[in-house]
């Protein structure tokens, strides 16, 4: 089985391009998530979280936006944050894979923002970076519910450069055209792997 690591920035159409490999009937590992599921009613992070950040949880999940409040612009505290959630989340992502294999498929897809930042391109057969000129990432990301300028800011700082993710990239889908170009790009990537 090859694994396709789907990566790139935020606002940079990941979600569409794993739509896409969906509608194809590749598997995909949404790493996003996997992480909501994990803080969310009975998740396994529910209580590590608490324990490393005490009143960051309500009716037992995460209170995602308390949580964000104590780590953004810490980096000790963020670092404490993925050492309980990278863990849990390569977790799941092994049992997707072992459920893949079992049921003999030829590709699988696992969408992970942060993949090169992480070095998760050595669990990876293939690396697809999604991209988008930098004025329609901003355009999409402003449009989210609660995002501000100062936010996005904050998040790209994380985040490695569009052009050394596209450096590092076997393949990049450009999403900035229309919906239709990326989808062809996928389709033809696809046959091109199966």
């Amino acid at each position: 089985m090859k694994i396709i690591g789907l990566t790139g920035s935020i606002g940079m159409g990941k979600s569409t391009a794993a739509n896409s490999f969906r509608r194809l009937r590749v598997p995909v590992f949404d790493a996003d998530a996997a992480v909501h599921a994990l803080q969310g009613p009975g998740g396994a992070a529910v209580a590590p979280v608490e324990a490393a950040f005490p009143g960051t949880t309500t009716e037992g999940r995460v209170n995602r936006e308390a949580l964000r409040a104590r780590v953004l612009g810490d980096p000790a505290a963020l670092k404490r944050l993925e050492g309980i959630m990278h863990p849990l989340v390569r977790r799941a992502e092994a049992r997707f894979l072992a459920t893949c294999r079992r049921r003999g498929e030829r590709l699988a897809v696992l969408d992970i923002p942060l993949l090169l930042e992480t070095g998760g391109e050595k669990r990876v057969d293939f690396v697809l970076v999604v991209s988008a000129p930098a004025a329609v990432q901003r355009a999409r990301v402003l449009r989210r519910r609660g995002m501000t300028p100062d936010r996005l800011a904050a998040i790209l700082a994380r985040q490695m450069p569009d052009a050394r993710k596209r450096r590092l990239a076997d393949a990049v889908v450009q999403t900035g055209q229309s919906r239709h170009h990326a989808q062809r790009q996928i389709r033809a990537l696809v046959r091109r792997m199966r």
